[in-house]
């Protein structure tokens, strides 16, 4: 059996995603399963132990006519047996109704037209299983199962070297998610709970995870704490790894909050207008301070760290 799914959005939907993938092999273990998804989020199928290919297709308006009739050829070719769609627009229906699936499986919509399986979309309830809701289409009616991510082995060879080069092999650490822009936490803020911790526990490292959008936080934080360590893992993979090797894991919602449940560490997660309910499950590893206003920065510092030697 050949089975495609068209799922589009970011890194961490595709993560909230891999419950379903899962399901499926544990429900058809000789499946070949592909995804198509956006280019951004070609890379969290690096720590997916259910996917066989990933395809790259812009889901937006962007597309031209030769986009879309290569990725039409594309699905074509594999001759699939099922394609599952998480896209309710009309041209996500009508494409995969011409590659001539038999079985084409969606949520009720404006492509509901072009699908044999609609489900009703449930989008109050966590975003991993209202994606799971899509399997009734092929009778599979158990219980969502657990975000996991399944990290190669190289990548764990390589942060057990990167622990080695930042001086943690032995002590564990505290592992924090800065990001920058209009809607972030401060950098002051930061440097008030680095501080913090530094002065509370000076034997456990605080780490910093650097990225291509967070360079000018970080370097600030630097001019601060010049002794802060940092890391710079180039994939999801390394990510979820360094990750997995915390003590703790401190980040606002995004890809790493999701890796570190994927990889059962404690996370302590900020949010600021978006309901944790809906991508976060329950779980006595995840603590959410979720700000009064909808706005990140009007969470105060010493919240956190209250919640944090609380903890």
């Amino acid at each position: 059996m050949r089975i495609v799914a068209l799922v589009p959005g970011g890194i961490s939907d595709q993560i909230l995603f891999f419950p379903t993938l899962d399901d499926l092999i544990q429900n058809y273990p000789e499946a070949e399963i592909d995804v198509v998804v956006e280019p951004k989020s070609v890379g969290a199928y690096r720590v997916c132990k259910s996917v066989n290919d990933v395809f790259a297709y812009d889901f937006t308006d962007r597309n031209s006519l030769a986009d879309w009739g290569n990725i039409l050829g594309t699905i074509r070719d594999r001759e699939y047996d099922i394609a599952i769609s998480l896209n309710q627009t009309w041209l996500a229906g009508l494409l995969i109704w011409l590659t001539g699936i038999p079985k084409r499986i969606g949520y009720r919509g404006q492509g509901q037209l072009f699908l044999t399986d609609s489900i009703p979309k449930k989008s109050e309830q966590y975003t991993a299983a209202m994606y799971h809701d899509l399997l009734q289409g092929l009778s599979i009616t158990s219980a969502c199962p657990e975000v996991a991510v399944n990290v190669p082995k190289q990548d764990i060879q390589w942060v057990e070297a990167e622990q080695k080069r930042l001086g943690i092999s032995d002590s564990g650490y505290v592992l924090i998610q800065v990001t920058q822009g209009e809607n972030s936490y401060p950098t002051e803020s930061w440097r008030q709970i680095i501080q913090d911790f530094q002065q509370r526990q000076p034997s456990l490292p605080v780490v910093l995870i650097l990225d291509a959008n967070n360079q000018v936080v970080v370097s600030q934080l630097l001019q601060t704490f010049p002794d802060l360590k940092v890391t710079a893992p180039e994939d999801l993979g390394k990510l979820a790894a360094m990750i997995a090797g915390s003590s703790l894991l401190l980040c606002t919602d995004g890809a790493a909050m999701q890796l570190g449940i994927g990889v059962q560490t404690y996370v302590i997660a900020l949010f600021g207008a978006t309901d944790p309910e809906k991508v976060l499950p329950k779980s006595d590893r995840i603590l959410v301070i979720q700000s009064p206003s909808g706005k990140l920065s009007d969470i105060s510092p010493n919240t956190i760290l209250e919640k944090v030697w609380a903890g």
